[in-house]
């Protein structure tokens, strides 16, 4: 007795499919592109640099430009105020957001909604606008050319956004189980870190990444605050020193651009998994 043949079955993708793939790979490819070149032009010698004919490759890879950056004796303190600034914004603002988040969410006060509203209007204030205010308040504080002129108006940039987002994490809570929770015992303040706190720890997660890039990635800020103490500089300041506007050391920046992208890829690798499990408990709400 034959048995019929059978043929394997062929997976055939529908053309929308192909075409959202294509697009998505055409898209990485522009979004990476000029991060490919900065590492590129960081290990390009100075000739092919300033070559009036540019190409996407070289044959010559050279350390130079590095042994430059970290030839300078001020890029190790910039760094370390990079990473202390950067730091101390993304535990300060998680920990405040939090709070905050539960007050909004699990209390009824008056102006609740209120606050809330102008959480969001806060979030509209481009960043421009109030540098020269704040420039003003900081000198009446004496905080001028100190860390604290950088980190105070990070955090207060940082909470609306985190609130927001910790909000709907909080809210995804059960109320049940904080009734259970004050049944078998537990006070308040044990159930809002020992019980809510790693519920919410993912939505933390994905709210520090955001504080973390724009704080170490922050230009404005220390070049108005930090005026004439250079001690007290973050590590966006060390591009000003290879760059002279009769002669700049386009390998210098892109040398100190790509290190200062570094600690932004392994902060992003050490909590990706968080980050999207935290980012779709958001999309959730």
């Amino acid at each position: 007795m034959n048995l019929p043949l059978r043929l394997p079955r062929v997976r055939v993708r529908r053309p929308w499919r192909l075409a959202a793939e294509a697009s998505a790979l055409v898209i990485a490819v522009v979004v990476a592109f000029p991060l490919y070149w900065m590492v590129l032009s960081a290990f390009k010698p100075a000739g092919e640099i300033e070559s009036s004919e540019p190409r996407p490759w070289t044959l010559t890879p050279t350390l130079d430009s590095f042994r430059r950056v970290f030839g300078q004796q001020e890029f190790g303190r910039y760094f370390l105020n990079s990473l202390l600034v950067a730091g101390t914004v993304v535990v300060v603002s998680a920990l405040i957001a939090f709070l905050a988040a539960t007050a909004v969410t699990r209390f009824r006060f008056r102006f609740r909604t209120t606050l809330l509203i102008m959480f969001l209007v806060a979030q509209m204030v481009p960043v421009e606008a109030l540098t020269i205010p704040l420039f003003f308040l900081m000198r009446d504080f004496g905080q001028l050319n100190t860390l604290g002129s950088l980190i105070l108006p990070h955090i207060a940039f940082s909470l609306p956004f985190a609130i927001w987002m910790l909000r709907g994490f909080v809210k995804a809570v059960p109320q049940a189980l904080e009734e259970a929770a004050y049944i078998d015992g537990a006070s308040r303040a044990r159930f809002l870190w020992q019980i809510l706190f790693p519920l919410v720890f993912p939505g933390l997660v994905a709210t520090s990444v955001f504080s973390f890039i724009s704080t170490w990635n922050d230009f404005l800020f220390a070049k108005s605050f930090i005026i004439s103490d250079t001690s007290q500089s973050t590590l966006p300041m060390a591009l000003l020193v290879f760059y002279k506007p009769d002669d700049p050391d386009w390998g210098g920046v892109m040398a100190a651009s790509t290190v200062m992208t570094i600690p932004v890829l392994v902060f992003f690798v050490l909590v990706q998994r968080r980050l999207v499990s935290g980012l779709g408990g958001a999309v959730k709400d």
